[in-house]
Formats: C-alpha cells, structure tokens, sequence
C-alpha cells in the first residue's frame, strides 16, 4: 500500500472522474480530479502528484500530446486509459512514455491493481542482492544507478526513461547472455499476468534500443531471437 499517494485523474467525463476519484479514496489515496490538460498543468503546478491517470481522449490537448509533453521533462509514472482497448492507442500510448495503459470500460480492481504496481516499481530501490556489492551497474559504456533510477552515457549525460522503459532494461540487466521470452519480460518488468498478446514489451524495447543504441558505431544492446525472445548482449559489471 502506497500511504497518501496522490493520484491526479485527467479525465474530460466527470462521471468517469468521479468513479475513479470515490473507489481509489476509499482505498486510501488522495485523488484530485481534472478536465483537460490546462488543468492538468495548473494542478502539477502547485501540488506534488505521485501517478497520473490519463485519458487518451482529451478536449483540446489529446492525451498523446499530454503523456509526450510530461515525458519531455518527468519521469511522472502514467497510466493511460484507452478507449475499447484499440491495439493502436495501446501501442502509441506506450510509445510516447505511459508506463501502463487500460482500455475501457475497466473493472476499478485491476486499476487499483495497476496503480499499486506502478508505484511499487516507482518508489522501491533495488534490493541490495540484485546490485551486488555496490550501487552502480555498468555496460556497454553506460553507467544505470538503481537508487536513483538513472542510465547515464559515458559523458555524463541521464537518458530519459519512462518507468516502464526503466524496468524492462533493469529485468535485461539482471539476466545478461539469457534468452528471456516476453512473457518473462512482462512478468519481471511490470509484475503483470502474462498475456501472449501482450505487445508492449516490444514497444518499451524498441523505445529503448532507439534511445541507448545510438550512433552507427554503437554496439547493439539487444538481441530479437526468432521464436525465443530477447536476449541482452554487453557484460554487466557491478561497483
């Protein structure tokens, strides 16, 4: 449980707004409900916001355009909301940052659920068993600190990943020269039920390949094994 986590739900129904806002409240959260992306903006303006629960389907500013622009400059975990589950919102969602999507109408359980996990994987450091005898991961001239959730280059500068992106590389990491299927993805990266249509494990590794393996002389990271999976090439040295 994620003691007075505050949950802003971005959503142009109010009686969607409000379904959301009664169910988390009684499950101990602090919710504040907004119409559109001005109200989006004035809120995380003035109060700290834990998780942000984003419909894709937003007067003005679309839901798309909001997740990019939070992306540009947080790391904010968000959960989309999608309307009938379309594969395409599904994919694009994941693509422009959202660490998690739900397609409606959705039971409030499995959101309850959802939002538990992306705040778990959000807050909790990694255990000291998984980074061995220090802090700090090393591979392929990439620096990633687990306390702070931060993959650095070798120049110093902090790549920007989404939460979900974060936790595929970490599940890549902790399994180096392993084929891993994308149903061990899911399971170990986003502590979901497997589901063999699941295509958003492929999207956050996309999304991570575009952004680590950069420049033509840039040794590949991970490796697609027709049939198989995954499977994440460069030693991995802890210090």
């Amino acid at each position: 449980m994620d003691p007075e986590a505050h949950i802003l739900v971005v959503d142009d129904d109010s009686q969607v707004r409000q379904l959301i806002g009664h169910f988390l409240r009684e499950n101990g959260y602090r919710v504040t409900g907004v119409r559109d992306g001005r109200e989006m903006r004035s809120t995380l303006a003035s109060a700290d916001v834990d998780l942000i629960i984003l419909d894709l389907m937003l007067p003005g500013t679309s839901g798309l355009d909001l997740c990019r622009e939070l992306r540009a400059s947080s790391s904010l975990p968000i959960i989309m909301l999608t309307a009938k589950g379309e594969d395409t919102d599904r994919i694009v969602g994941l693509e422009v940052g959202a660490d998690d999507y739900l397609p409606k109408p959705f039971n409030p359980r499995e959101l309850l659920a959802r939002i538990r996990a992306v705040l778990r994987r959000a807050a909790a450091p990694q255990p000291e068993s998984s980074t061995g005898r220090g802090h700090l991961i090393t591979f392929a001239g990439w620096t990633l600190d687990p306390l702070r959730r931060e993959v650095t280059s070798a120049d110093g500068v902090v790549v920007d990943l989404s939460g979900g992106e974060y936790d595929v590389l970490i599940a890549f990491v902790e399994h180096p020269n392993r084929i891993l299927s994308r149903e061990q993805l899911l399971e170990l990266a986003r502590n979901r039920v497997p589901n063999p249509f699941d295509r958003s494990i492929d999207v956050q590794i996309s999304r991570i390949r575009r952004k680590l393996e950069i420049g033509e002389n840039s040794p590949p990271l991970i490796k697609t094994v027709r049939g198989a999976g995954y499977i994440f090439l460069p030693a991995v040295k802890r210090c």
